[in-house]
């Protein structure tokens, strides 16, 4: 997938490796370059520029030119000495992205040894050059090699042990050139210093074989520059790990190192290192190694010892977390219910209020058309049922409150009077096992038998108390009467319970009529509102009601129709006699319920 917004540079430039023939590839290859000179250093557009470089397969070309042979290739020495700096300088601060694990476990490695090979080859080249000039001008490329390799590596900490394990890099560091070794180890020197963990990390044999090297040129070359560089990485490899240390003190095949670098005439340049090198190899700091070796040792043990605690604990460790996430979920549990339970009541009060202000509402409305449509006479009692009603709730409420505090003022004397009675109940008890276990292991003593002393005393008790209480006697004749007259009494009394229960039924359907009717009245429409039939509904069944109401309106309509001289001496409440015959035509047509025709 590429990349979005890609550098317009390195598209012309992919564009045209992809068009050109293969002998032009790496003459091509070099304007990355000039791309990579014109971009600011550590910059993230110098990250952009080398994602798109990578991920255009640029590097991938560089890699293959790197493969081929020098003399195939347009320029030489020079052309490949500048592709492995460009290739250094891509691969260092790439994000590959996706494809990470091709980058680090292919590209990578196949770079460094790359790095290697032409490092040999310029070895090779250099060492079968004849004239001098040329073997200046190799040299240089070498270095260039190196420097690159060496940048490959500060980017790539991982890289190293593979390079340090490398037949190549053995092969480069067996050199008898002064300026191929000591420019070689140089490299070993400031690789060592970036990350020296690594060394210890190889093969035993491959490590025995780099400090033979090494103690080979400082014992054996003439050269002094060669000495130097060699004291220094020696000194460096010595004082960074202990076990070479104890390796070149110990080991046989080191035996008399010591007094071989005695023996060395020190030059000036290196004069110090030998020193400390020499110092290092002593006894008394072999035995300070061999404390520290001890010391070591011990720290080991006690990580051991309190990994071995640790990882005890961390198996406790699980049920004790479960234990705290039981106890933290429980109480966040509890508090949300909580929560929620304060919510749910906040609602429940908020609904009840709104119930009851609705619940208000509508019962005030319905007062005001209870009050439209009741009668004006009728609204006073209607006030008086409210008030009692009221008062009765009100009273309720109170004795229900002043009952309920009686009772919790109440309910310790109530504790202790229940703790009493069982206290009692138990005492009783126990008191019963202990007098029926008293009458088991008792000896058993006979009845007594009465004395005639005694049976004199109780036989005149007994004529005592028959004297005193003489029973009634009654004749047959006076019993029946009194039969009779219970029999009389009790049929008068059905009689006129079935008459009495008769007239209570009675009364019981007229008030549930009345009710029937003044329900009606209340629930009525007002005489705007009423149709034609709804009258209908509001005649009565009884003739002496409906006489009385007729003859009210008519009444009512004589005084409305008189001349206003015959008002005078009127009020608004008295009655006007109504003739009877007009009374009787008119109630012909009134239906009357509740009677039957003659």
């Amino acid at each position: 997938m590429k990349p979005m917004s890609t550098d317009p540079r390195i598209l012309s430039l992919a564009a045209e490796v992809a068009k050109s023939p293969e002998q032009n590839v790496p003459v091509i290859l070099l304007k990355l370059k000039e791309i990579i000179n014109n971009t600011p250093l550590g910059s993230s557009e110098l990250k952009k520029v080398k994602q798109d470089i990578y991920c255009y397969d640029l590097i991938q070309y560089c890699l293959l030119v790197l493969n081929q042979d020098c003399s195939r290739i347009q320029g030489g020495w020079t052309t490949i000495s500048q592709l492995t700096q460009i290739l250094s300088h891509c691969c260092v601060g790439l994000e590959p992205g996706e494809d990470a694990e091709e980058f680090y476990n292919e590209l990578l490695p196949s770079a460094a040894e790359n790095f290697l090979i032409l490092g040999r080859q310029l070895q090779t080249c250099f060492i079968n050059a004849a004239k001098g000039e040329e073997k200046d001008e190799l040299l240089h490329f070498f270095q260039i090699v190196t420097d690159s390799l060496f940048w490959l590596l500060g980017g790539h900490v991982q890289l190293i042990q593979n390079v340090l394990q490398s037949d190549h890099f053995l092969h480069l560091l067996q050199t008898d050139n002064v300026q191929i070794g000591s420019t070689v180890m140089t490299m070993v020197q400031n690789i060592l210093q970036i990350n020296s963990g690594d060394l210890l990390r190889i093969e035993g044999k491959i490590l025995h074989s780099i400090l033979d090297e090494v103690i080979f040129k400082l014992l054996s070359t003439p050269s002094p520059v060669l000495r130097s560089t060699a004291t220094k990485l020696l000194l460096l490899m010595a004082e960074s790990h202990q076990e070479i240390l104890i390796l070149l003190r110990l080991s046989a095949c080191y035996k008399g190192l010591r007094n071989l670098l005695n023996k060395q005439e020190p030059g000036t340049e290196f004069r110090q290192e030998l020193k400390q090198l020499i110092g290092l190899l002593s006894p008394k700091v072999y035995q300070e190694v061999e404390e520290q070796k001890l010391h070591q040792a011990a720290c080991l043990i006690q990580a051991y010892w309190k990994g071995f605690q640790t990882r005890k604990r961390l198996k406790k460790l699980p049920s004790a977390v479960i234990t705290l996430q039981r106890s933290f979920r429980s109480k966040r549990t509890k508090i949300l219910l909580k929560l929620n339970r304060q919510k749910e009541e906040e609602d429940h009060k908020l609904q009840l209020q709104l119930q009851r202000q609705r619940a208000m509402r509508l019962s005030r409305e319905l007062r005001l058309s209870m009050l439209e449509i009741v009668h004006p006479g009728q609204v006073e009692k209607h006030n008086r049922e409210l008030e009692e009603k009221s008062a009765l709730i009100i009273q309720k409420h109170w004795r229900g409150y002043r009952e309920r505090k009686n009772f919790r003022q109440q309910r310790p004397s109530l504790t202790e009077y229940k703790a009493a009675v069982t206290l009692q109940r138990a005492t009783l008890k126990f008191l019963a096992k202990c007098h029926k276990k008293k009458k088991l292991f008792a000896p058993w003593q006979g009845i007594r038998e009465l004395t005639d002393a005694r049976r004199v005393e109780l036989k005149q008790q007994v004529d005592d108390y028959v004297r005193r209480h003489p029973c009634s006697q009654m004749s047959d004749v006076t019993s029946k009467e009194l039969h009779s007259q219970a029999q009389e009494r009790l049929q008068h009394y059905f009689m006129g319970r079935a008459l009495e229960d008769r007239a209570q039924h009675h009364r019981e359907a007229l008030v549930a009529q009345i009710s029937t009717n003044i329900e009606q009245l209340m629930k009525a429409p007002s005489l705007k509102e009423a149709e034609e039939k709804e009258p209908e509904l509001f005649l009565s069944r009884s003739r002496p009601v409906a006489a009385k109401a007729k003859q009210a309106h008519l009444t009512t309509l004589k005084h409305i129709q008189a001349p206003w001289w015959k008002k005078l001496g009127e009020e608004a409440g008295d009655e006007t006699e109504v003739p009877k015959d007009e009374l009787s035509v008119e109630l012909g047509t009134l239906f009357i319920g509740g009677t039957k025709p003659p």
